[in-house]
């Protein structure tokens, strides 16, 4: 029978055999021995040999990334940024791409940010106590009404029903009456005197129009001297006035040029959320986006389906994309008073001027 080993032996053997604990986000276990993690932008690619050494680590190549010391055996790929994101850093070996929520959209940190909610806009009786910024959505107040505006809400139409019966209505009735003999020219020189003056494409699109009344009336004021040609109440008016929209449907409007580049055209973004939503799959068509690619954003809500493909349509339109194109093409799909519409808010909102 063997001897039983001496003290000595097993204290040897208990010391060999007693687990090591590696130091937390410095070290890794690699079988009985602690190996010191590779560094920020690189990974492992053989451990070490001896406790308390590295092994050999290699560098990330383009495109991928560690952020912290680590054992990894390859590098975590960098991460794209959303069509509703811009980027604010690009990726490098040591930091993901950093990416933030496009102007007028938010996220908020504390949540899963799967997509970019709108910035709530206040109504007409609020008032705005905080912007939206790319983090939170704007905050708004319901404004205090001051005293007496609750009457003035009232007498200020009744006042201008009035002034409309009582001054502009009988103004053009006694036009009409009393100088009906050369109307048929006067109207066809007002036209031609609209086309004059509308073809310089001003801002005001009721400018020709004003112009046309102006010459008219002032025609009239000549004729009040000179002797008239024919009975005053022989022939009944026919104007044909109702067919100048038409006229002017198609007409473009004059350039417009942004205040700030591209971020003044996804600003007005917001804007064509009054195209007709029985219009706006043409409306994208004409843009040159295919029906793949329209149908793939039906499941969106209204407002995030139009910023989604308008997106889509400036990146592939890239430095050529203007508001001006989109509201020729509003204008092809007769859709004149949406376009004005976003014309106007464009221009008052500071996003766009006109020098037409």
């Amino acid at each position: 029978m063997a001897a039983a080993p001496g003290p000595g032996v097993v204290r040897e053997i208990r010391e060999v055999d007693k687990p090591r604990y590696c130091k937390e986000d410095l070290e890794y276990q690699h079988g009985s021995i602690c190996c010191v993690k590779c560094p920020a932008g690189t990974h492992l690619t053989s451990p070490c040999t001896k406790t308390g050494e590295k092994g050999t680590c290699e560098e990330c190549n383009f495109g991928t990334y560690t952020e912290f010391s680590n054992n990894l055996h390859r590098c975590l790929t960098c991460t794209p940024c959303r069509p509703d994101q811009i980027m604010t850093r690009p990726c490098i070996p040591t930091k993901n791409t950093g990416c933030q929520c496009r102007p007028g959209r938010f996220c908020d940190p504390h949540e899963a940010c799967e997509h970019c909610n709108l910035c709530k806009r206040c109504n007409l009786d609020e008032v705005k106590v905080r912007n939206c910024t790319s983090t939170s959505n704007a905050e708004c107040k319901k404004m205090h009404p001051t005293s007496g505006s609750g009457h003035a809400e009232v007498i200020v139409p009744v006042v201008l029903v009035l002034f409309l019966l009582l001054v502009i209505v009988p103004i053009g009735i006694w036009v009409v009456k009393k100088y009906r003999p050369d109307s048929q020219s006067r109207l066809r020189n007002m036209r031609k005197g609209g086309q004059q003056v509308g073809g310089s494409s001003a801002c005001n699109e009721g400018a020709p129009l004003y112009n046309s009344l102006n010459s008219s009336a002032s025609n009239s004021q000549h004729s009040l001297t000179g002797p008239q040609s024919a009975p005053l109440l022989s022939q009944q008016p026919t104007f044909t006035v109702s067919m100048e929209p038409t006229r002017r449907e198609h007409e473009p409007f004059p350039p417009l040029e942004p205040v700030n580049g591209e971020e003044s055209l996804r600003r007005s973004f917001d804007f064509f959320e009054k195209v007709d939503i029985d219009q706006h799959k043409r409306f994208f068509r004409h843009l040159g986006l295919d029906d793949n690619v329209i149908k793939s954003k039906e499941s969106l809500p209204y407002e995030d389906r139009i910023h989604e493909l308008l997106n889509i349509w400036v990146e592939r339109v890239g430095r050529r994309a203007s508001l001006n194109d989109l509201l020729e093409t509003l204008l092809n799909l007769n859709q004149r008073k949406t376009a004005e519409d976003i014309k106007n808010e464009a221009i008052s909102s500071g996003y766009y001027t006109c020098d037409g």
